[in-house]
Protein backbone atom coordinates (compact mmCIF):
# COMPACT_ATOMS: atom_id res chain seq x y z
CA UNK A 1 0.00 0.00 0.00
CA UNK A 2 1.29 3.46 -0.94
CA UNK A 3 0.84 6.03 1.82
CA UNK A 4 1.14 9.82 1.69
CA UNK A 5 1.96 11.46 5.04
CA UNK A 6 0.94 15.12 5.22
CA UNK A 7 2.92 16.80 8.01
CA UNK A 8 4.52 20.01 9.25
CA UNK A 9 7.74 20.61 11.21
CA UNK A 10 6.14 19.33 14.43
CA UNK A 11 7.29 16.23 16.33
CA UNK A 12 4.35 14.03 15.30
CA UNK A 13 5.18 14.06 11.60
CA UNK A 14 8.84 13.36 12.29
CA UNK A 15 8.30 10.36 14.54
CA UNK A 16 5.43 9.03 12.42
CA UNK A 17 7.61 8.96 9.32
CA UNK A 18 10.39 7.23 11.29
CA UNK A 19 8.01 4.47 12.40
CA UNK A 20 6.35 4.05 9.01
CA UNK A 21 9.70 3.66 7.25
CA UNK A 22 10.29 0.55 9.38
CA UNK A 23 7.15 -1.05 7.94
CA UNK A 24 6.56 -2.69 4.56
CA UNK A 25 4.45 0.26 3.41
CA UNK A 26 5.60 2.58 0.62
CA UNK A 27 5.80 6.05 2.19
CA UNK A 28 5.80 9.50 0.59
CA UNK A 29 6.08 12.60 2.80
CA UNK A 30 4.34 15.88 2.01
CA UNK A 31 5.73 18.73 4.13
CA UNK A 32 3.42 21.72 4.59
CA UNK A 33 5.61 24.21 6.42
CA UNK A 34 2.83 26.77 6.99
CA UNK A 35 -0.54 24.99 7.04
CA UNK A 36 -2.37 28.23 7.78
CA UNK A 37 -1.20 29.72 4.48
CA UNK A 38 -1.22 26.72 2.15
CA UNK A 39 -2.69 27.09 -1.34
CA UNK A 40 -5.55 24.58 -1.31
CA UNK A 41 -5.79 24.59 -5.10
CA UNK A 42 -2.24 23.20 -5.26
CA UNK A 43 -2.88 20.25 -2.94
CA UNK A 44 -4.03 17.97 -5.75
CA UNK A 45 -0.78 18.55 -7.62
CA UNK A 46 1.24 17.42 -4.58
CA UNK A 47 -0.53 14.08 -4.11
CA UNK A 48 1.00 11.20 -6.14
CA UNK A 49 -1.54 9.61 -8.46
CA UNK A 50 -0.81 6.09 -7.17
CA UNK A 51 -1.51 6.97 -3.50
CA UNK A 52 -3.77 4.48 -1.70
CA UNK A 53 -4.00 6.11 1.71
CA UNK A 54 -3.48 9.65 3.04
CA UNK A 55 -2.47 10.26 6.65
CA UNK A 56 -3.06 13.84 7.72
CA UNK A 57 -0.60 14.31 10.57
CA UNK A 58 -1.24 18.05 10.92
CA UNK A 59 -2.18 17.94 14.61
CA UNK A 60 -3.43 21.27 15.92
CA UNK A 61 -4.27 20.44 19.53
CA UNK A 62 -3.80 23.74 21.40
CA UNK A 63 -7.05 25.73 21.84
CA UNK A 64 -5.06 28.86 22.74
CA UNK A 65 -3.28 28.76 19.41
CA UNK A 66 -6.58 28.33 17.57
CA UNK A 67 -8.19 31.29 19.35
CA UNK A 68 -5.17 33.49 18.66
CA UNK A 69 -5.35 32.83 14.90
CA UNK A 70 -8.81 31.50 14.01
CA UNK A 71 -8.34 31.76 10.23
CA UNK A 72 -5.16 29.68 10.33
CA UNK A 73 -6.90 27.21 12.65
CA UNK A 74 -9.81 26.86 10.24
CA UNK A 75 -7.41 26.24 7.40
CA UNK A 76 -5.42 23.59 9.29
CA UNK A 77 -8.25 21.82 11.07
CA UNK A 78 -11.03 22.04 8.48
CA UNK A 79 -10.08 23.32 5.02
CA UNK A 80 -7.00 21.14 4.41
CA UNK A 81 -8.64 17.89 5.61
CA UNK A 82 -11.74 18.55 3.50
CA UNK A 83 -9.61 19.26 0.42
CA UNK A 84 -7.72 16.01 1.05
CA UNK A 85 -10.99 14.11 1.53
CA UNK A 86 -12.46 15.46 -1.70
CA UNK A 87 -9.34 14.44 -3.60
CA UNK A 88 -9.38 11.02 -1.92
CA UNK A 89 -13.02 10.46 -2.90
CA UNK A 90 -12.36 11.37 -6.52
CA UNK A 91 -9.34 9.07 -6.78
CA UNK A 92 -10.37 6.07 -4.67
CA UNK A 93 -8.08 6.83 -1.72
CA UNK A 94 -8.68 6.49 2.01
CA UNK A 95 -7.85 9.07 4.73
CA UNK A 96 -6.84 9.09 8.39
CA UNK A 97 -7.71 12.39 10.13
CA UNK A 98 -6.95 13.49 13.69
CA UNK A 99 -9.48 15.17 15.97
CA UNK A 100 -9.51 15.72 19.74
CA UNK A 101 -11.38 15.83 23.03
CA UNK A 102 -12.17 19.51 22.34
CA UNK A 103 -15.17 18.48 20.22
CA UNK A 104 -16.95 17.87 23.56
CA UNK A 105 -18.29 20.44 26.04
CA UNK A 106 -17.11 18.55 29.15
CA UNK A 107 -20.53 18.29 30.83
CA UNK A 108 -20.77 14.51 30.73
CA UNK A 109 -20.09 12.86 34.09
CA UNK A 110 -18.31 9.84 32.61
CA UNK A 111 -15.83 9.23 29.81
CA UNK A 112 -16.92 10.24 26.31
CA UNK A 113 -17.47 7.43 23.82
CA UNK A 114 -16.52 7.52 20.16
CA UNK A 115 -20.24 7.45 19.31
CA UNK A 116 -21.09 10.54 21.41
CA UNK A 117 -21.96 13.65 19.36
CA UNK A 118 -19.80 16.71 19.72
CA UNK A 119 -20.89 19.98 21.30
CA UNK A 120 -17.79 22.20 21.21
CA UNK A 121 -17.40 25.77 22.47
CA UNK A 122 -13.91 26.72 21.26
CA UNK A 123 -12.56 27.57 17.81
CA UNK A 124 -10.48 24.39 17.82
CA UNK A 125 -13.36 22.15 18.85
CA UNK A 126 -15.82 23.81 16.46
CA UNK A 127 -13.65 23.24 13.39
CA UNK A 128 -12.69 19.73 14.44
CA UNK A 129 -16.34 18.78 14.87
CA UNK A 130 -17.30 20.40 11.55
CA UNK A 131 -14.45 18.44 9.94
CA UNK A 132 -15.58 15.16 11.47
CA UNK A 133 -19.14 15.58 10.22
CA UNK A 134 -18.04 16.60 6.74
CA UNK A 135 -15.67 13.63 6.45
CA UNK A 136 -18.40 11.18 7.35
CA UNK A 137 -20.49 12.56 4.48
CA UNK A 138 -17.71 12.98 1.93
CA UNK A 139 -15.59 9.87 2.31
CA UNK A 140 -16.88 6.47 3.52
CA UNK A 141 -13.31 5.07 3.65
CA UNK A 142 -12.04 7.23 6.49
CA UNK A 143 -10.55 6.82 9.94
CA UNK A 144 -11.09 9.63 12.45
CA UNK A 145 -8.86 9.40 15.51
CA UNK A 146 -9.78 11.62 18.46
CA UNK A 147 -6.96 12.28 20.91
CA UNK A 148 -6.63 13.57 24.45
CA UNK A 149 -4.49 16.49 25.59
CA UNK A 150 -1.22 17.02 23.74
CA UNK A 151 1.38 16.12 26.38
CA UNK A 152 3.96 18.24 24.58
CA UNK A 153 1.82 21.33 25.06
CA UNK A 154 1.99 21.00 28.85
CA UNK A 155 5.71 20.23 28.76
CA UNK A 156 6.20 23.48 26.85
CA UNK A 157 4.11 25.37 29.44
CA UNK A 158 6.21 23.97 32.28
CA UNK A 159 9.47 24.67 30.43
CA UNK A 160 8.49 28.28 29.72
CA UNK A 161 7.70 28.82 33.39
CA UNK A 162 11.05 27.27 34.31
CA UNK A 163 12.90 29.60 31.93
CA UNK A 164 11.01 32.74 32.93
CA UNK A 165 10.47 32.08 36.64
CA UNK A 166 6.70 32.41 36.22
CA UNK A 167 4.12 30.45 38.22
CA UNK A 168 2.55 27.50 36.39
CA UNK A 169 -1.21 27.97 36.72
CA UNK A 170 -3.22 24.81 36.07
CA UNK A 171 -6.60 23.92 37.51
CA UNK A 172 -7.86 20.74 39.16
CA UNK A 173 -11.28 21.53 37.61
CA UNK A 174 -10.13 20.18 34.25
CA UNK A 175 -9.69 16.43 33.95
CA UNK A 176 -8.54 14.35 31.02
CA UNK A 177 -5.70 12.23 29.68
CA UNK A 178 -2.51 13.29 27.89
CA UNK A 179 -1.13 11.60 24.79
CA UNK A 180 2.53 11.58 23.73
CA UNK A 181 3.79 12.08 20.17
CA UNK A 182 5.53 8.71 19.83
CA UNK A 183 2.60 6.84 21.34
CA UNK A 184 0.13 8.55 19.00
CA UNK A 185 2.34 7.67 16.03
CA UNK A 186 2.42 4.05 17.23
CA UNK A 187 -1.38 3.96 17.24
CA UNK A 188 -1.67 5.52 13.78
CA UNK A 189 0.79 3.00 12.33
CA UNK A 190 -1.03 0.07 13.97
CA UNK A 191 -4.36 1.19 12.49
CA UNK A 192 -2.82 1.64 9.06
CA UNK A 193 -1.16 -1.78 9.08
CA UNK A 194 -4.49 -3.48 9.74
CA UNK A 195 -6.06 -1.56 6.87
CA UNK A 196 -3.14 -2.74 4.73
CA UNK A 197 -4.10 -6.30 5.67
CA UNK A 198 -7.57 -5.74 4.21
CA UNK A 199 -9.50 -4.82 7.36
CA UNK A 200 -12.55 -2.66 6.60
CA UNK A 201 -12.68 -0.88 9.96
CA UNK A 202 -13.67 2.62 8.90
CA UNK A 203 -15.16 5.05 11.40
CA UNK A 204 -14.35 7.13 14.49
CA UNK A 205 -11.98 5.98 17.23
CA UNK A 206 -10.41 7.52 20.31
CA UNK A 207 -6.99 7.15 21.90
CA UNK A 208 -5.23 8.64 24.90
CA UNK A 209 -2.42 7.44 27.11
CA UNK A 210 -3.46 5.60 30.26
CA UNK A 211 -4.37 7.43 33.50
CA UNK A 212 -6.99 10.12 33.90
CA UNK A 213 -5.58 13.16 35.69
CA UNK A 214 -6.37 16.83 36.36
CA UNK A 215 -4.32 19.54 34.69
CA UNK A 216 -3.08 20.66 38.12
CA UNK A 217 -1.93 17.12 38.97
CA UNK A 218 -0.35 16.89 35.53
CA UNK A 219 1.59 20.08 36.21
CA UNK A 220 2.87 18.75 39.53
CA UNK A 221 3.95 15.48 37.88
CA UNK A 222 5.71 17.24 35.02
CA UNK A 223 7.63 19.57 37.32
CA UNK A 224 8.90 16.54 39.24
CA UNK A 225 9.62 14.33 36.22
CA UNK A 226 11.37 17.14 34.33
CA UNK A 227 13.56 17.94 37.33
CA UNK A 228 12.03 21.38 37.87
CA UNK A 229 11.31 20.82 41.59
CA UNK A 230 12.09 23.96 43.54
CA UNK A 231 12.30 26.05 40.36
CA UNK A 232 8.68 26.01 39.18
CA UNK A 233 5.73 26.66 41.48
CA UNK A 234 2.47 25.04 40.41
CA UNK A 235 -0.74 26.77 41.52
CA UNK A 236 -4.21 25.23 41.46
CA UNK A 237 -5.75 28.16 39.63
CA UNK A 238 -7.72 28.56 36.41
CA UNK A 239 -5.34 30.19 33.88
CA UNK A 240 -6.37 32.94 31.47
CA UNK A 241 -7.09 30.33 28.81
CA UNK A 242 -9.16 28.15 31.16
CA UNK A 243 -12.39 29.16 29.42
CA UNK A 244 -11.29 27.05 26.46
CA UNK A 245 -11.02 23.82 28.46
CA UNK A 246 -13.86 21.28 28.91
CA UNK A 247 -14.06 20.28 32.58
CA UNK A 248 -14.28 16.63 31.54
CA UNK A 249 -12.03 15.76 28.59
CA UNK A 250 -11.81 12.05 29.40
CA UNK A 251 -12.13 9.73 26.40
CA UNK A 252 -13.15 6.09 26.49
CA UNK A 253 -10.75 3.97 24.45
CA UNK A 254 -12.53 0.60 24.57
CA UNK A 255 -13.53 0.71 20.90
CA UNK A 256 -9.99 1.05 19.56
CA UNK A 257 -8.80 -1.71 21.89
CA UNK A 258 -11.56 -4.11 20.90
CA UNK A 259 -11.34 -3.32 17.17
CA UNK A 260 -7.61 -2.89 16.58
CA UNK A 261 -6.19 -4.53 19.71
CA UNK A 262 -4.45 -1.25 20.64
CA UNK A 263 -3.75 -0.89 24.36
CA UNK A 264 -3.20 2.37 26.21
CA UNK A 265 0.34 3.04 27.42
CA UNK A 266 1.34 5.23 30.41
CA UNK A 267 2.40 8.79 29.62
CA UNK A 268 4.71 9.15 32.63
CA UNK A 269 7.33 6.88 31.06
CA UNK A 270 7.39 9.01 27.89
CA UNK A 271 8.30 12.42 29.36
CA UNK A 272 12.02 12.35 28.54
CA UNK A 273 11.42 11.18 24.98
CA UNK A 274 8.67 13.76 24.50
CA UNK A 275 10.96 16.60 25.57
CA UNK A 276 13.72 15.35 23.24
CA UNK A 277 11.28 15.23 20.29
CA UNK A 278 10.10 18.78 20.99
CA UNK A 279 13.65 20.11 21.08
CA UNK A 280 14.71 18.22 17.96
CA UNK A 281 11.72 19.45 15.96
CA UNK A 282 12.37 23.01 17.05
CA UNK A 283 15.96 22.75 15.82
CA UNK A 284 14.80 21.39 12.46
CA UNK A 285 12.30 24.23 12.09
CA UNK A 286 14.89 26.88 12.92
CA UNK A 287 17.37 25.37 10.48
CA UNK A 288 14.75 25.37 7.75
CA UNK A 289 14.10 29.04 8.45
CA UNK A 290 17.82 29.78 8.28
CA UNK A 291 18.09 30.83 11.90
Amino acid sequence: MKVLVVHDYGPLGRVLLEQLKKSSLVISPLLISEPGNVDLTALADWIPADTDFIINALWLSDPQQAEANPEAARQTVFSIPIALAEHAREHGMALLQLSSCYVFDGRKQSAYLASNPGNPFSQLGNWQWECEQALRTLLPRHLILRTGWNLGRFIRLASRCHDSGAVLQLSSRFRGQPVAFRDLARVMVAMLQQVDCGAELWGTYQYTCAEEISQYELGLALVELLGFDGDVKVMDEVPDWGGLEPENATLGCTKIRNTFGIKQLPWRTQIEDELALIRASRRVELEAQGE
